[in-house]
Protein backbone atom coordinates (compact mmCIF):
# COMPACT_ATOMS: atom_id res chain seq x y z
CA UNK A 1 0.00 0.00 0.00
CA UNK A 2 2.17 2.93 -1.21
CA UNK A 3 2.38 5.94 1.08
CA UNK A 4 1.46 4.04 4.22
CA UNK A 5 3.60 2.70 7.02
CA UNK A 6 2.62 -0.30 9.11
CA UNK A 7 3.48 0.18 12.75
CA UNK A 8 2.42 -0.63 16.27
CA UNK A 9 -1.26 0.17 15.79
CA UNK A 10 -4.01 -1.52 13.79
CA UNK A 11 -4.68 1.76 11.99
CA UNK A 12 -1.84 2.77 9.67
CA UNK A 13 -0.88 6.42 9.72
CA UNK A 14 -0.54 8.28 6.44
CA UNK A 15 3.12 9.19 6.04
CA UNK A 16 2.11 12.72 5.03
CA UNK A 17 0.42 13.42 8.38
CA UNK A 18 -0.69 15.88 9.52
CA UNK A 19 -2.93 16.52 6.50
CA UNK A 20 -4.21 19.90 7.78
CA UNK A 21 -2.25 22.15 10.13
CA UNK A 22 -2.36 25.75 11.26
CA UNK A 23 -0.30 26.82 8.26
CA UNK A 24 -2.96 25.43 5.88
CA UNK A 25 -5.77 27.63 7.21
CA UNK A 26 -6.17 30.76 5.03
CA UNK A 27 -7.49 32.91 7.90
CA UNK A 28 -6.04 33.76 11.31
CA UNK A 29 -6.61 31.04 13.90
CA UNK A 30 -5.02 29.30 16.84
CA UNK A 31 -5.34 25.63 15.90
CA UNK A 32 -7.24 23.07 13.81
CA UNK A 33 -8.57 19.64 14.75
CA UNK A 34 -11.41 17.10 14.69
CA UNK A 35 -12.74 16.89 11.14
CA UNK A 36 -15.76 14.95 9.85
CA UNK A 37 -15.54 13.64 6.26
CA UNK A 38 -17.98 12.85 3.46
CA UNK A 39 -17.16 11.57 -0.02
CA UNK A 40 -19.61 12.67 -2.70
CA UNK A 41 -19.21 12.37 -6.47
CA UNK A 42 -15.51 11.64 -6.08
CA UNK A 43 -14.79 14.67 -3.88
CA UNK A 44 -13.88 14.46 -0.20
CA UNK A 45 -15.49 17.15 1.96
CA UNK A 46 -13.98 17.57 5.41
CA UNK A 47 -15.80 19.76 7.93
CA UNK A 48 -13.18 20.77 10.46
CA UNK A 49 -13.16 22.49 13.81
CA UNK A 50 -10.91 25.54 13.88
CA UNK A 51 -10.25 27.49 17.05
CA UNK A 52 -9.88 31.19 16.35
CA UNK A 53 -7.46 33.42 18.17
CA UNK A 54 -10.40 34.91 20.04
CA UNK A 55 -10.70 31.55 21.82
CA UNK A 56 -13.85 29.91 20.46
CA UNK A 57 -14.31 27.43 17.62
CA UNK A 58 -15.90 27.68 14.17
CA UNK A 59 -16.23 25.21 11.29
CA UNK A 60 -14.16 25.38 8.12
CA UNK A 61 -14.38 23.26 4.98
CA UNK A 62 -11.52 21.43 3.33
CA UNK A 63 -11.84 19.56 0.02
CA UNK A 64 -9.73 16.91 -1.68
CA UNK A 65 -9.72 14.58 -4.67
CA UNK A 66 -7.73 11.81 -2.97
CA UNK A 67 -8.73 12.15 0.69
CA UNK A 68 -5.14 12.92 1.67
CA UNK A 69 -4.24 16.34 0.31
CA UNK A 70 -6.74 19.03 1.22
CA UNK A 71 -7.38 22.67 0.38
CA UNK A 72 -9.21 24.79 2.95
CA UNK A 73 -11.87 27.32 1.95
CA UNK A 74 -10.97 30.99 2.39
CA UNK A 75 -13.46 31.65 5.21
CA UNK A 76 -15.35 29.61 7.84
CA UNK A 77 -18.53 27.96 6.54
CA UNK A 78 -20.33 27.94 9.91
CA UNK A 79 -19.85 30.22 12.91
CA UNK A 80 -21.65 30.52 16.26
CA UNK A 81 -25.15 31.95 15.89
CA UNK A 82 -25.58 35.61 16.78
CA UNK A 83 -29.37 35.71 17.08
CA UNK A 84 -32.25 33.46 18.04
CA UNK A 85 -32.24 30.58 20.50
CA UNK A 86 -29.00 29.12 19.14
CA UNK A 87 -27.03 32.26 20.01
CA UNK A 88 -27.63 31.73 23.70
CA UNK A 89 -26.15 28.23 23.62
CA UNK A 90 -23.35 28.80 21.08
CA UNK A 91 -21.84 31.84 22.77
CA UNK A 92 -18.58 30.01 23.49
CA UNK A 93 -18.36 28.25 20.16
CA UNK A 94 -19.40 25.28 18.04
CA UNK A 95 -17.32 22.12 18.28
CA UNK A 96 -16.61 18.60 16.97
CA UNK A 97 -18.98 18.13 14.00
CA UNK A 98 -20.07 14.66 12.85
CA UNK A 99 -21.68 14.34 9.41
CA UNK A 100 -24.13 11.56 8.54
CA UNK A 101 -25.95 11.13 5.22
CA UNK A 102 -29.53 9.89 5.58
CA UNK A 103 -31.68 9.53 2.46
CA UNK A 104 -29.56 12.01 0.53
CA UNK A 105 -29.52 14.70 3.25
CA UNK A 106 -26.30 15.51 5.10
CA UNK A 107 -26.95 16.05 8.81
CA UNK A 108 -24.36 17.52 11.17
CA UNK A 109 -24.49 16.82 14.88
CA UNK A 110 -22.21 19.18 16.77
CA UNK A 111 -21.57 20.55 20.22
CA UNK A 112 -23.04 23.94 21.09
CA UNK A 113 -20.97 25.38 23.91
CA UNK A 114 -21.90 28.20 26.27
CA UNK A 115 -21.71 29.31 29.88
CA UNK A 116 -24.50 26.77 30.49
CA UNK A 117 -22.38 23.85 29.36
CA UNK A 118 -22.26 21.62 26.29
CA UNK A 119 -25.38 20.63 24.35
CA UNK A 120 -25.87 18.62 21.18
CA UNK A 121 -27.21 20.61 18.23
CA UNK A 122 -28.30 19.49 14.77
CA UNK A 123 -27.92 21.16 11.38
CA UNK A 124 -28.18 20.05 7.76
CA UNK A 125 -26.53 20.96 4.47
CA UNK A 126 -26.80 20.16 0.78
CA UNK A 127 -23.60 21.79 -0.50
CA UNK A 128 -21.30 21.74 2.60
CA UNK A 129 -20.89 25.52 2.35
CA UNK A 130 -24.25 26.58 3.80
CA UNK A 131 -25.91 25.11 6.91
CA UNK A 132 -29.45 25.21 8.25
CA UNK A 133 -29.81 24.74 11.99
CA UNK A 134 -32.58 22.32 12.91
CA UNK A 135 -32.62 22.18 16.69
CA UNK A 136 -30.90 21.83 20.05
CA UNK A 137 -31.45 18.15 20.74
CA UNK A 138 -30.04 17.44 24.20
CA UNK A 139 -29.79 18.75 27.71
CA UNK A 140 -26.39 19.77 29.17
CA UNK A 141 -23.84 18.23 29.80
CA UNK A 142 -23.92 16.18 26.63
CA UNK A 143 -21.76 15.84 23.51
CA UNK A 144 -20.41 13.29 21.00
CA UNK A 145 -23.79 13.09 19.29
CA UNK A 146 -23.73 10.88 16.19
CA UNK A 147 -26.58 9.77 13.91
CA UNK A 148 -26.92 6.31 12.41
CA UNK A 149 -27.03 6.44 8.59
CA UNK A 150 -30.49 4.88 8.37
CA UNK A 151 -33.63 4.42 10.41
CA UNK A 152 -33.89 1.26 12.49
CA UNK A 153 -37.37 -0.15 13.08
CA UNK A 154 -38.84 3.15 11.88
CA UNK A 155 -36.78 5.37 14.19
CA UNK A 156 -33.82 7.67 13.80
CA UNK A 157 -31.08 6.51 16.15
CA UNK A 158 -28.19 8.35 17.76
CA UNK A 159 -25.32 7.87 20.14
CA UNK A 160 -24.39 10.52 22.67
CA UNK A 161 -22.34 10.95 25.82
CA UNK A 162 -24.06 12.64 28.73
CA UNK A 163 -22.13 13.09 31.96
CA UNK A 164 -23.71 11.28 34.91
CA UNK A 165 -22.10 11.20 38.33
CA UNK A 166 -18.97 12.61 36.66
CA UNK A 167 -18.75 9.56 34.35
CA UNK A 168 -18.91 9.81 30.56
CA UNK A 169 -20.51 6.73 28.99
CA UNK A 170 -22.07 5.94 25.61
CA UNK A 171 -25.86 6.12 25.44
CA UNK A 172 -28.36 5.41 22.67
CA UNK A 173 -31.60 7.30 21.95
CA UNK A 174 -34.42 7.20 19.38
CA UNK A 175 -36.54 9.76 17.57
CA UNK A 176 -39.34 10.01 15.01
CA UNK A 177 -38.46 13.52 13.83
CA UNK A 178 -34.76 14.15 14.73
CA UNK A 179 -35.85 16.80 17.28
CA UNK A 180 -37.54 14.91 20.10
CA UNK A 181 -35.41 12.09 21.52
CA UNK A 182 -36.25 9.43 24.07
CA UNK A 183 -36.09 5.76 25.14
CA UNK A 184 -32.53 6.56 26.13
CA UNK A 185 -30.39 3.83 27.64
CA UNK A 186 -26.77 3.33 28.48
CA UNK A 187 -24.99 0.80 26.26
CA UNK A 188 -21.30 1.05 27.11
CA UNK A 189 -19.27 2.31 30.06
CA UNK A 190 -15.59 2.92 30.80
CA UNK A 191 -13.67 -0.21 31.85
CA UNK A 192 -11.47 -0.08 34.96
CA UNK A 193 -7.79 -0.76 34.27
CA UNK A 194 -8.22 -0.59 30.48
CA UNK A 195 -7.16 2.09 27.98
CA UNK A 196 -10.74 3.44 28.12
CA UNK A 197 -11.06 3.42 31.91
CA UNK A 198 -11.90 7.11 32.46
CA UNK A 199 -14.34 8.21 29.75
CA UNK A 200 -15.69 6.98 26.41
CA UNK A 201 -17.74 8.42 23.56
CA UNK A 202 -18.83 7.70 20.00
CA UNK A 203 -16.48 9.01 17.30
CA UNK A 204 -17.56 7.85 13.83
CA UNK A 205 -21.09 7.46 12.40
CA UNK A 206 -21.81 3.72 12.70
CA UNK A 207 -20.83 1.63 9.68
CA UNK A 208 -23.22 -1.13 8.62
CA UNK A 209 -21.59 -4.52 8.04
CA UNK A 210 -22.96 -8.02 7.49
CA UNK A 211 -22.34 -8.94 11.12
CA UNK A 212 -23.36 -5.73 12.88
CA UNK A 213 -22.90 -2.00 13.24
CA UNK A 214 -19.21 -1.15 13.58
CA UNK A 215 -18.67 1.85 15.84
CA UNK A 216 -15.26 3.48 16.09
CA UNK A 217 -15.17 5.22 19.46
CA UNK A 218 -12.74 7.12 21.64
CA UNK A 219 -11.62 6.19 25.12
CA UNK A 220 -9.69 8.08 27.75
CA UNK A 221 -7.34 6.81 30.43
CA UNK A 222 -6.38 9.19 33.23
CA UNK A 223 -2.74 9.13 34.29
CA UNK A 224 -0.58 11.10 36.70
CA UNK A 225 0.49 13.21 33.71
CA UNK A 226 -3.07 13.79 32.49
CA UNK A 227 -5.51 12.07 30.12
CA UNK A 228 -4.53 9.90 27.14
CA UNK A 229 -7.06 9.63 24.30
CA UNK A 230 -7.14 6.48 22.15
CA UNK A 231 -9.42 4.95 19.52
CA UNK A 232 -11.19 1.59 19.65
CA UNK A 233 -14.06 -0.42 18.12
CA UNK A 234 -17.29 -2.12 19.10
CA UNK A 235 -19.83 -4.20 17.12
CA UNK A 236 -23.55 -3.78 17.76
CA UNK A 237 -26.60 -5.76 16.68
CA UNK A 238 -28.13 -4.63 13.37
CA UNK A 239 -31.74 -4.74 14.58
CA UNK A 240 -31.09 -3.74 18.19
CA UNK A 241 -28.02 -1.47 18.28
CA UNK A 242 -28.28 -1.22 22.06
CA UNK A 243 -27.03 -4.82 22.14
CA UNK A 244 -23.25 -5.28 22.06
CA UNK A 245 -21.94 -8.19 19.98
CA UNK A 246 -18.31 -7.68 20.98
CA UNK A 247 -16.00 -4.90 22.09
CA UNK A 248 -12.31 -4.53 21.40
CA UNK A 249 -9.83 -5.20 24.18
CA UNK A 250 -6.89 -3.29 22.66
CA UNK A 251 -7.12 0.14 21.09
CA UNK A 252 -6.62 0.51 17.33
CA UNK A 253 -4.72 3.83 17.55
CA UNK A 254 -2.71 5.45 20.36
CA UNK A 255 -0.85 8.76 20.43
CA UNK A 256 2.77 7.98 19.51
CA UNK A 257 3.91 10.52 16.93
CA UNK A 258 4.99 14.03 17.90
CA UNK A 259 1.95 15.54 16.14
CA UNK A 260 -0.28 13.38 18.40
CA UNK A 261 1.66 13.88 21.63
CA UNK A 262 2.59 17.57 21.50
CA UNK A 263 0.05 20.35 21.06
CA UNK A 264 -2.67 22.34 22.79
CA UNK A 265 -3.80 19.13 24.49
CA UNK A 266 -1.10 16.46 24.44
CA UNK A 267 -1.53 12.71 23.98
CA UNK A 268 -4.73 12.85 21.92
CA UNK A 269 -5.98 10.92 18.91
CA UNK A 270 -9.65 11.80 18.49
CA UNK A 271 -11.67 10.59 15.49
CA UNK A 272 -14.73 12.41 14.16
CA UNK A 273 -15.44 10.45 11.00
CA UNK A 274 -14.37 7.92 8.39
CA UNK A 275 -14.79 7.21 4.69
CA UNK A 276 -15.38 3.64 3.51
CA UNK A 277 -13.97 3.20 0.01
CA UNK A 278 -15.42 0.90 -2.64
CA UNK A 279 -12.46 -1.47 -2.30
CA UNK A 280 -13.09 -1.93 1.44
CA UNK A 281 -10.36 0.43 2.62
CA UNK A 282 -11.40 2.75 5.42
CA UNK A 283 -9.90 6.18 6.02
CA UNK A 284 -10.29 7.36 9.62
CA UNK A 285 -9.85 11.11 10.14
CA UNK A 286 -8.71 12.23 13.57
CA UNK A 287 -7.38 15.19 15.50
CA UNK A 288 -3.85 14.96 16.84
CA UNK A 289 -3.08 16.71 20.14
CA UNK A 290 -5.95 19.16 19.47
CA UNK A 291 -3.56 20.88 17.07
CA UNK A 292 -3.49 18.93 13.79
CA UNK A 293 -5.80 16.94 11.56
CA UNK A 294 -4.60 13.49 10.47
CA UNK A 295 -5.72 10.35 8.67
CA UNK A 296 -5.04 6.65 9.22
CA UNK A 297 -6.24 3.63 7.27
CA UNK A 298 -7.18 -0.01 7.55
CA UNK A 299 -9.77 -2.24 5.90
CA UNK A 300 -13.31 -2.82 7.04
CA UNK A 301 -12.66 -6.56 7.14
CA UNK A 302 -9.62 -6.07 9.37
CA UNK A 303 -11.51 -3.92 11.88
CA UNK A 304 -14.53 -6.24 11.98
CA UNK A 305 -12.40 -9.36 12.45
CA UNK A 306 -10.31 -7.63 15.11
CA UNK A 307 -13.44 -6.68 17.05
CA UNK A 308 -15.17 -10.04 16.68
CA UNK A 309 -12.13 -11.96 17.91
CA UNK A 310 -11.42 -9.73 20.91
CA UNK A 311 -11.41 -11.61 24.22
Amino acid sequence: MPGYKFGRDLLHRFEGNPIVALEDIPFRCNTVFNGSPVKKDGVYYLLIRVEGQQGYSVFALATSLDGLRFEVAAAPVMVPATNGIFAKYEKRGIEDPRITEIDGVFYVMYTAYSEFGARIALAKTEDFYTYERIGLVSEPENKDGILFPEKINGDYVRFDRPIGNNVGSMWISYSKNLIDWGRSEIIMTPRPQYWDSYRIGASVPPIKTEVGWLEIYHGVKMTSAGPIYRIGTVLLDLENPAKIINRCVESILSPREDYERIGDVGNVVFACGAVLEEDGQIKVYYGGADTHLCVATSTLTTLVDFTLKAK
